[in-house]
């Protein structure tokens, strides 16, 4: 604990900043996350084959993610996460004012770009401060304060959105985000201590993290998009049941990533990653043939829970990093990959679903697994020395 209090004393005005950042990030795309789904459903009555177009669209600004690494040439990290949060915001102001689902395809399109540019930045701020040995712990801290904002956000669900109506809620929680992020945006001009250059290069030499994050982007996908609208529309789950695995979800996460940092740092990238694609068979196997309700609830949580480990595949790439200077570059190049198969998945999930039936995204999802866990045994630490 020592070390990691003289890092957020060495770096106080930066941590706080990121700290809030990504308190709004968190905050108001969880309240987005948890109410969407029943708000689809149930004010605009999508299907599966919608569903599949408007999660696709979402998608496609971190497909664009790239662009982030040419933005950060003229603009600081820090500026550019507060400008992703004036973006999440009007999304979810629109989300809210949505009559169809080609508004509600512009909306999350807006709400997107700004979740999807904040992350890289964000991560990217953190390689670029800390020493290798205190990053995965950093990056844990942190994210586990992101989950103390969805945990406060699953309350607000909870309590206040059959109370105040899904629109409402929308406009007064994106308002929130988008006047938080006018804040914070001239308090990042400042660079921080921050490398003075940035360097847009991608190597061969990372060609396993790049291949990485297109499975693991897929993987997510799967998840994101139809293990909850697997509960909505196949079981009939409320959106207060939703707000409670919400609820549980973040509570669980302020301890799991903290506890997903300390293991990166100690066993290594390599041994949590292929740790991590051995749990997630099972848990696609469990989402397929498992009809028991409470059974898809622990599945759904613990699913959740191991995205927090991800964050290994963050500090590989600080370690075989070739200078400071390319993170951002690669950290975006990283989410546009991620999204490459997630723009895709979506549709092609919602497809199968409707011509084999629900279990067809989950059986993929074991498939995309297994290819990840023989993938991540290429996982190695070691530098070479590159010509620049």
């Amino acid at each position: 604990m020592g070390p990691m209090r003289a890092v957020f004393r060495d770096h106080r005005r930066l941590f706080a900043y990121l700290i809030a950042a990504n308190f709004l990030l968190m905050f108001g795309h969880r309240i987005w996350q948890a109410v969407f789904n029943n708000f689809a459903v149930e004010r605009i009555g999508v299907g599966p084959e919608a569903i599949g177009w408007i999660q696709s669209a979402r998608e496609v600004p971190g497909l664009l993610a790239i662009l982030l690494a040419f933005l950060a040439l003229v603009l600081s990290e820090l500026r550019i996460m507060a400008l992703s949060l004036v973006l999440l915001g009007a999304g979810i102001i629109l989300t809210g004012v949505a009559g169809g689902v080609p508004m509600l395809i512009a909306a999350t399109l807006i709400m997107s770009f700004g979740f999807h540019f904040f992350g890289p930045s964000s991560n990217s701020v953190i390689l670029m401060t800390v020493k290798e040995r205190e990053a995965p712990r950093v990056l844990g801290v942190l994210q586990s304060f992101g989950a103390g904002a969805a945990l406060l956000a699953t309350i607000v669900v909870y309590f206040f959105a059959a109370r105040v109506g899904y629109s409402s809620l929308f406009f007064l929680v994106g308002g929130f985000v988008l006047v938080g992020g006018l804040i914070l945006l001239p308090l990042g001009r400042g660079e921080g201590g921050l490398p003075p250059r940035r360097r847009v290069k991608l190597r061969r030499r990372y060609w396993v993290f790049y291949s990485l994050a297109f499975l693991m982007g897929s993987r997510r996908h799967i998840f994101t998009t139809f293990a909850p609208f697997l509960l909505v529309k196949a079981h009939g789950v409320s959106v207060e049941t939703m707000a409670i695995l919400f609820f549980v979800n973040a509570l669980i996460n302020t301890y799991a990533y903290q506890f997903a940092g300390r293991v990166v740092a100690r066993f290594g990238e390599r041994i949590v990653l292929s740790t991590v694609f051995i749990f997630l068979i099972p848990v696609f196997l469990g989402y397929a043939y498992i009809g028991y309700l409470p059974a898809l609830f622990a599945l759904f949580v613990f699913d959740n829970v191991l995205f927090g480990f991800n964050l290994g595949l963050t500090t590989y790439l600080q370690k075989i990093a070739v200078s400071p200077e390319e993170l951002t570059g690669n950290l975006s190049a990283q989410t546009t990959i991620n999204h490459i198969s997630a723009v895709v998945v979506p549709v092609l999930g919602g497809t199968i679903w409707v011509l084999f039936g629900a279990k067809a995204p989950f059986l993929a999802g074991v498939g995309i697994a297994a290819v990840s866990l023989a993938l991540s045994q290429f996982v190695r630490t070691e530098r070479r020395r590159v010509p620049a």
